[in-house]
């Protein structure tokens, strides 16, 4: 009965598969140390079983729980790649730039002044992204104790999907316009076209983590 009911949450619960795991784990330890204490009791493993799954709750209840702590779980760490990825991503661009290619004024096209707004909205975003990501890790520690699962869920997943969306519009825009006014500008040399890959793909990969957390929380009130 034990393995069954454990088959039971994992199927209803969806996140990554490391965390999820480990809850499993625990609540087979949990399950198992029941039954025990049920068997020292008198009663036969049928029975010690049944009483253990009983006392732990029934699955459907047990899994909107543990959804809500795989959520919080994977959204904290998309939040601190938010945080500590993307400002990186910036400060290393540019350091690859000045190291391989050096001054702006040494660019063979000149700079539209639509372009510098760009530019200059592209590089305030890169603050802002972590500023969410702070303010969203230092709401949840906060909220943890005045807010339950689902309501923390679904505050992280707002503010993440609002994080991942400023980041993605900002490099967005940026290679867009960078690719109307001059697409050069996207290879100055090797370690910065690699490096423009590297944020690019890191800004896909948040919205897949993005995506992750907001359909835990779908799960959770489903």
């Amino acid at each position: 009965m034990i393995d069954a009911y454990l088959g039971e949450l994992d199927r209803r619960l969806h996140g990554c598969g490391r965390f999820k795991a480990d809850l499993l784990e625990e609540a087979r330890d949990g399950l198992h140390d029941a039954a025990d204490a049920y068997r020292a009791g008198g009663w036969d493993d049928e029975e010690a079983e049944r009483r253990a799954v009983a006392d732990f709750g029934p699955a459907a209840v047990v899994a909107r729980g543990y959804q809500a702590e795989l959520g919080m779980l994977s959204g904290v760490r998309t939040l601190w790649k938010l945080v500590l990825g993307v400002p990186a991503m910036q400060t290393a661009w540019d350091y690859a730039r000045i190291l391989t290619f050096g001054e702006w004024t040494k660019l063979p096209t000149p700079t539209p002044e639509w372009y510098k707004v760009v530019a200059h909205a592209s590089h305030g975003a890169v603050f802002v992204v972590p500023v969410i990501g702070v303010v969203a890790l230092l709401g949840i520690r906060w909220l943890s104790r005045r807010m339950d699962g689902t309501g923390l869920a679904r505050f992280c997943g707002i503010l993440i999907a609002l994080a991942v969306g400023v980041n993605l519009a900002s490099v967005g825009l940026l290679v867009a316009a960078t690719g109307v006014v001059d697409v050069s500008r996207l290879f100055l040399s090797v370690p910065c076209a690699l490096l423009m890959v590297a944020w690019v793909a890191l800004s896909v990969r948040l919205v897949v983590l993005a995506r992750r957390s907001w359909g835990g929380y779908a799960t959770i009130v489903a």
